[in-house]
């Protein structure tokens, strides 16, 4: 591991908005008030990378908490240390195995989830590690509250098209599918959001996938 690698884990573990592995387990069905100290809804960003999402939503959203979450510290490392220089309160970023959520979260605490840009984990072999796949879709059921939204965003055709087989076969609500987003008539301030790969994608004239669908 290089240096500078290192030096962002052990700064990051000094953040006041970061948690990692057990210590986010204190706070499983009490996130609003636990730790962002108000009552207001709680957002999740799976597979955050470094925060740009988590942290752009929050500014759209202030009256809602957002946590980034993903197991790699040094990307979570740069949107804690950006929500921290720019007062973004209603972030948070959670280092764990996405696979874990709910050793983390209570059943109806999450309002909304957000995917973006996630590995899609292409291989036959690896559907299980895919996002959507059903393994994580019965997860995501539990911990969001009743008519709760997952929002996904990927440059992936294939990621994309299974997600929408996924929606079909589980007779899921299916409230916006489009394979090309800013051609659509959907896009707006929030789906314009761009991720550091996105922004490479879009620079490589990829086409960009965008569902959005809810378990009732």
């Amino acid at each position: 591991m290089g240096k500078d690698k290192l030096k962002r884990f052990a700064e990051v573990s000094t953040f006041s908005n970061v948690l990692q592995l057990d210590a986010g387990k204190q706070f499983k069905g009490k996130w609003n008030i636990g730790f962002f100290k108000n009552t207001n809804p709680v957002v999740l960003e799976l597979a955050c990378g470094k925060g740009e999402y988590t942290i752009n939503l929050a500014i759209w959203f202030p009256d809602k908490n957002f946590i980034g979450i993903d197991y790699k510290g040094n990307r979570i490392w740069r949107g804690a240390k950006t929500a921290l220089e720019e007062s973004v309160n209603n972030v948070g970023f959670l280092r764990i195995q996405i696979e874990s959520l709910l050793d983390y979260f209570a059943p109806g605490e999450v309002d909304e989830i957000w995917i973006t840009f996630p590995d899609p984990q292409p291989q036959v072999s690896r559907e299980k590690k895919r996002l959507t796949s059903p393994r994580f879709l019965d997860k995501y059921k539990l911990i969001l509250k009743p008519g709760g939204f997952i929002n996904l965003k990927t440059d992936n055709d294939g990621l994309h098209a299974y997600t929408g087989e996924k929606i079909a076969e589980t007779n899921l609500n299916l409230h916006i599918k489009t394979e090309d987003l800013y051609n659509s008539e959907y896009v707006d301030e929030v789906l314009s959001i761009k991720t550091y790969y996105e922004t490479k994608y879009l620079k490589e004239n990829k086409n960009i996938n965008y569902l959005k669908f809810s378990f009732d």
